[in-house]
């Protein structure tokens, strides 16, 4: 599309902190191509503290709890700005809405194999899907549709001093340390306390310190409370204790992270900090931590085929399993022997 660095380029990505982060990757290889190319990224108010992580960007915050107020705001900070492409990269109707005062020569969107919502509605070049069924590698396609270079994948995010030194206090130094993101937004995603505490008892017997982390939501703050009741010794407990800047210094100081489907697992993956995933409605394939899908802890594909008889294979990309209790399928054993098989693979010193 582009055979020269364009003057510039939108981004719209409002939400959320996982998705904004494997957007990160497609807006830093665009920088790194065209570096004197203006990148403007419209997104969410808590995505856009994960923003500060990367440089010369401008961030624009849509607030989309503000209803009809929230577009006339974006839409007169960019009233009489015009880019040489909008990146729509988020399908969601609300995104699609935001569209209509963005000026751009092209907007791109999903082809109609990934794009929902009407989504096509709103665009004027269809961005063809790729083989791999990844995400961030789906988001990548738009980079190269406007004329990035093919290349791997990859995040450089930094964080200030002080969000440095809050990390380093609350880590062992003569202990390798496990960080458990135990809640998601969603209880659905959730694993169960009786689970995480026989992983923790497990990590501690090998010499391991183990420290809770993830957002002040009353969903997860509750499944913290119920797996520390169950320990003989608590846990450091940090749930709702950080920013997102402390918590992504804390994924880069910590030795491993284990998490359910939620934002930090792939702030864990772009720090390249060895990352459990745990997944069963979807297709850790699609949504897992970008760098170590190798580790993810799985019963997806099982929990679908007791639901439709048909392998990830026969169903559509997206298709979430609907079963509000299948990550109760997910045993200890599985995730302390994948622990087990992290600590056996990176770092052989701590067995």
């Amino acid at each position: 599309m582009f055979t020269s660095a364009p003057a510039s380029i939108c981004i719209l990505r409002l939400s959320a902190i996982g998705d904004v982060c494997n957007t990160i990757a497609s807006v830093q290889a665009i920088q790194k191509q065209w570096p004197e190319t203006q990148i403007t990224w419209i997104t969410g108010k808590l995505e856009a503290q994960l923003l500060q992580a990367i440089d010369d960007i401008e961030v624009i915050v849509f607030d989309k709890k503000a209803g009809l107020d929230g577009y006339k705001s974006l839409w007169k900070q960019l009233n009489g700005r015009e880019f040489d492409a909008l990146l729509h990269m988020q399908y969601a109707i609300r995104a699609s809405v935001a569209t209509l005062g963005i000026k751009a020569k092209y907007k791109l969107g999903f082809s109609s194999d990934r794009s929902q919502d009407f989504q096509t509605l709103f665009t004027n070049v269809k961005v063809p899907s790729p083989k791999s069924l990844h995400v961030a590698d789906g988001l990548m396609a738009f980079a190269h549709r406007i004329g990035v270079s093919q290349s791997e994948l990859t995040w450089s995010l930094s964080y200030s001093d002080q969000d440095k030194a809050w990390a380093e206090s609350k880590i062992q130094i003569d202990k390798p340390n496990l960080l458990l993101v135990p809640g998601a937004s969603k209880a659905y995603k959730n694993w169960t306390a009786e689970g995480y505490v026989d992983v923790i008892n497990h990590a501690r017997d090998k010499g391991w310190n183990v420290i809770l982390a993830g957002s002040p939501a009353k969903v997860e703050v509750d499944l913290t409370n119920d797996i520390q009741a169950l320990l003989s010794e608590p846990c450091l407990n940090l749930v709702g204790e950080s920013s997102i800047m402390q918590m992504l210094a804390l994924i880069d100081k910590v030795d491993m992270v284990i998490a359910p489907d939620t934002g930090p697992a792939h702030m864990a993956s772009a720090m390249k900090t060895p990352i459990i995933g745990l997944y069963a409605h979807h297709n850790p394939i699609r949504v897992g931590p970008y760098h170590y899908l190798m580790y993810a802890v799985s019963v997806y594909e099982e929990v679908i085929f007791a639901e439709t008889g048909k392998t990830s294979q026969e169903l559509s990309w997206r298709t979430r399993a609907k079963d509000e209790k299948a990550m109760n399928r997910i045993t200890s054993d599985r995730v302390v022997t994948m622990f087990d098989q992290v600590v056996e693979d990176l770092y052989p010193q701590y067995q």
